[in-house]
């Protein structure tokens, strides 16, 4: 293999850059030329790369986000759209693929696959739900970045005898959720997959209150029927039957735009490394994660169109712990 592009595709994610970098470097030890593909998807179907060089790639490991850029692309969804992006390639003599990103990602790496390109997926999303990876490129950093916010609201709450509701990230998963909820004690956790209703956070609230505890953290993700402003309107209704007055702060965004953790940039390095070592050995058409402490391939076809479940039952293991 001689030539190969990477791309970084769907939700950005801290660590992101890393692989790049990896990929970059790894694939010109190998004595192969790298072409970046600018916004994902879009990018191959609009001609739009950019030859990478190991200067190119300097300076941007700590960095999140993606320096190549991100963009959803419906027009890749429709066999047109693959066709004119394989053109590309081939206009271009590349012969390989690497493609840095979640489940929407990987399932167009498993159509291209199906075109006869050969090509590999990097596991990258927050959310930690797809198959074929224990953890995922941005994880860590996106829970870190939760906690973070859990640990300074926890203090100031304490100063002034509130609740605080943190909403962070998680549309379809609430992993994020969950494991920030659980490192940073919160009293409360609520996620798509095991939803609490808004008079329940304020029942188990006013056992806090009652048990003796002078502040309280409700964490929940995005993702939930019952928003933030939809719990706070509750608790405006029903205060004198909690106990505590609350507030919510929503992270949004700023959950993915931390710079990735040391875990992050190490996990994107040996995924980015993995995946050009994958194109090598002429082993394409598969997935490489990280699986009980070792990068792993896995195929394309038994990745995608499906999702990781998280561990509800640490939702018990939270509620014990916040007595």
């Amino acid at each position: 293999m001689k030539s190969i592009a990477v791309l970084t595709s769907g939700g950005d994610a801290p660590g992101m850059n890393a692989a790049v970098r990896a990929v970059t470097r790894s694939a010109l030890d190998h004595g192969m030329t790298v072409h970046g593909v600018r916004q994902g998807w879009q990018g191959m179907v609009d001609g739009s790369f950019r030859q990478l060089s190991a200067r190119d790639v300097g300076g941007i490991i700590q960095v999140g986000g993606t320096f190549l850029g991100s963009a959803r692309c419906a027009e890749f969804r429709e066999e047109s759209g693959r066709s004119k992006a394989l053109r590309h390639l081939n206009q271009r003599g590349i012969d390989g693929l690497v493609v840095i990103g979640g489940n929407g990602s990987q399932t167009g790496s498993f159509k291209f696959s199906e075109m006869g390109v050969p090509v590999v997926g990097i596991a990258s999303t927050i959310d930690n739900d797809l198959l074929g990876s224990d953890i995922t490129i941005g994880v860590d950093t996106a829970i870190n970045v939760t906690l973070e916010a859990i640990d300074h609201l926890r203090t100031t709450g304490s100063s002034h005898n509130r609740a605080f509701l943190v909403e962070t990230m998680g549309r379809d998963c609430g992993y994020i959720a969950i494991m920030a909820g659980l490192a940073g004690g919160a009293e409360v956790i609520s996620i798509p997959e095991a939803e609490v209703s808004a008079a329940d956070i304020a029942a188990r609230l006013h056992a806090a209150y009652e048990r003796g505890k002078t502040h309280a953290i409700v964490v929940i993700a995005e993702g939930v029927k019952e928003s933030a402003r939809k719990i706070l309107s509750y608790f405006e209704a029903e205060a004198r039957k909690t106990g505590f007055e609350l507030r919510t702060t929503v992270l949004g965004h700023v959950v993915r735009g931390a710079p990735p953790t040391a875990f992050d940039r190490i996990l994107g390095t040996r995924l980015g490394y993995g995946a050009v070592q994958a194109l090598a050995d002429g082993d394409t058409g598969v997935l490489v994660g990280w699986q009980k402490n070792v990068v792993t391939r896995v195929p394309l076809r038994d990745v995608v169109g499906q999702t990781k479940p998280v561990d509800t039952a640490l939702l018990d293991l939270a509620r014990v712990l916040a007595k």
